[in-house]
């Protein structure tokens, strides 16, 4: 099962209408319920993924952050189980809309109001998680999907928590040399070690992402990733205001702080800051 067949009928319940999305570890397709007549996401393990514990242990893990989450602003968890391949799978809520990356290809940069409106939802599913103590790690554009509500009021949900980190579990998944995450929006120490950052990488992120939402630009640039890599340690980045001219300080500010929360906690810097 390399992919999944139209009306491909899974674990005796969820017929497959059509794949909506497939990576190196899963795939997630649109299917109903057959007895409930109710459209849901279900996302499967690939076969050749159950070769590897790490990967089905990991595929877990989502399963078990996501069912701990009950904000409106992440993608809840309706089902899990095995298929008879052994193949685990994930049953979430059905969404209807697009994430942020297609919004910034459809439409560009986004006015400041409805930027920041869009960024204060995804906070409230994030705050969520770390309140209980789960690092998202992967937060960017395309894990932020705006839905259409039944009263079409869109609504932001945070999606993929594939390689969230459960702070009070540890991470023997995370090899210390391993950089788990998308480039652009990974602070420093991830990028360094993905096993040791804790909630202010998801504060960085947050902060790459409503400086391209605003500006339609990333702020960390480069043709490799020890490019990106430095410009990000180094703070080489051009302010909002050289992309918007007439954007408050208050924007700035709070861009500063959050590409600046993680980088003022390395080991470097605190050295560096204790000898002042």
């Amino acid at each position: 099962m390399q992919s999944l067949e139209p009306n491909e009928v899974l674990a005796g319940k969820y017929r497959v209408e059509s794949v909506l999305g497939s990576g190196g570890m899963g795939i997630v397709v649109k299917a109903t319920h057959l007895l409930l007549a109710q459209s849901v996401a279900v996302k499967v393990l690939k076969p050749a993924a159950l070769a590897h514990p790490g990967m089905v242990a990991r595929f877990a893990r989502e399963a078990r952050a996501l069912a701990r989450l009950r904000s409106e602003h992440v993608a809840r968890v309706l089902d899990v189980g095995t298929l008879e391949n052994g193949a685990p799978y994930l049953v979430m809520e059905y969404l209807e809309g697009n994430d942020l990356a297609e919004v910034l290809v459809q439409r560009g940069r986004l006015p400041l109001a409805e930027a920041a409106n869009l960024l204060l939802q995804a906070c409230e599913g994030i705050a969520e998680a770390h309140a209980s103590r789960i690092v998202h790690r992967d937060l960017k554009p395309a894990n932020i999907f705006l839905a259409r509500q039944r009263d079409g009021i869109p609504i932001v949900k945070v999606l993929d928590f594939g390689i969230a980190k459960a702070l009070d579990e540890g991470d023997a998944l995370t090899q210390t040399s391993t950089g788990l995450g998308s480039l652009h929006y990974m602070a420093p120490e991830q990028m360094r070690n993905a096993k040791e950052c804790d909630a202010r990488a998801d504060l960085w992120a947050l902060g790459v992402i409503l400086y391209e939402l605003v500006t339609g630009a990333l702020p960390f640039a480069g043709t490799s990733p020890v490019d990106v890599f430095a410009a990000a340690m180094l703070q080489q980045r051009e302010p909002v205001r050289e992309h918007l001219p007439d954007a408050p300080a208050a924007l700035q500010s709070v861009v500063d702080r959050c590409l600046e929360s993680c980088l003022l906690y390395t080991s470097d810097a605190a050295d560096e800051r204790s000898s002042v």
